[in-house]
């Protein structure tokens, strides 16, 4: 009976000194935190998409605090989260203009080629692995597989006729699907962007003519139209400066493949098609 007692007087006593010092060591090793992580975490809109580049909201929001990230870091948020931040660190916050996913190829089903069909998973990213980078004879093209509409948390994408369409109004500029395309066809461009160039080919006139034709052929029209010096050709493909352009229109309509395109309260609608096996136009 005593070692009884014994035992339990010892496992009481151990019990508190064992409180003790963790309640010690909790106080040692604390780390502070900054309650204005918490504030700034309340203010951001929750998605977690990546697209300000840290691990979702909260590495945000500690990204911010910390003064590794700017207050309009969050491109979902956009202004008006970047105001309310702004406000709680006592910060100016800044400008940043509106941004709007784009999607750099206008090889719908009827204009481009293809170089054989395609039998596998309905995925870019898949479909880029297999030689030749998918069934459009066009490499640099849109594979209308849809990875980027499987990412899109807003809604903002879709396919329409083998190419991937863009809802200006649904798209927060969260950068998933850029990330995602296989074949960099999708673009973050200014969303009072005038125009745009559908078209990311590398290729020279005649290669483009002949697998679509609906590519630039880099003929240089749209750059000695233009009395602003806004566009220009690079890698035999035509690029507006928006900080330059005036949005005159006069390089779409000297372009002869109108691929330079108007942008503004340009939207689509969720359609889903299936995949077309089109032949060579």
């Amino acid at each position: 009976m005593t070692v009884f007692i014994f035992s339990v007087v010892l496992l009481a006593v151990l019990g508190i000194l064992i409180g003790i010092l963790l309640g010690v060591a909790g106080k040692v090793f604390a780390v502070e935190t900054d309650e204005r992580v918490e504030k700034v975490r309340e203010c951001l809109p929750g998605n977690n998409c990546g697209g300000c580049g840290y691990p979702g909201c909260d590495g945000l929001a500690e990204a911010i605090v910390a003064g590794d990230a700017p207050v309009n870091g969050c491109p979902v948020g956009g202004a008006p989260v970047a105001g309310k931040i702004a406000e709680i660190l006592g910060v100016d916050a800044g400008s940043s203009e509106k941004q709007v996913a784009f999607v750099k190829c206008a090889g719908t089903c009827d204009v481009a080629a293809n170089k054989y069909h395609y039998v596998g998973e309905m995925d870019c990213r898949r479909a880029a692995m297999v030689p030749g980078r998918g069934e459009k004879a066009c490499s640099y093209g849109c594979l209308g597989l849809g990875s980027c509409v499987e990412v899109c948390q807003f809604d903002a994408l879709s396919i329409q006729n083998g190419v991937a369409k863009v809802d200006r109004d649904k798209c927060v500029a969260c950068g998933q699907c850029v990330a995602t395309c296989p074949n960099h066809v999708i673009d973050l461009i200014p969303y009072s962007s005038a125009y745009a160039v559908q078209c990311s080919s590398k290729d020279k006139g005649k290669a483009v003519m002949e697998v679509c034709q609906s590519g630039c052929i880099g003929c240089g029209l749209c750059v000695r139209q233009c009395e602003f010096g806004a566009v220009t050709l690079e890698d035999n493909i035509a690029v507006i400066d928006g900080t330059k352009c005036q949005g005159c229109g006069k390089c779409a309509e000297k372009c002869p493949k109108k691929i330079i395109r108007p942008q503004k309260h340009l939207t689509s609608h969720r359609i889903w098609r299936p995949k077309c096996w089109n032949a060579t136009p």
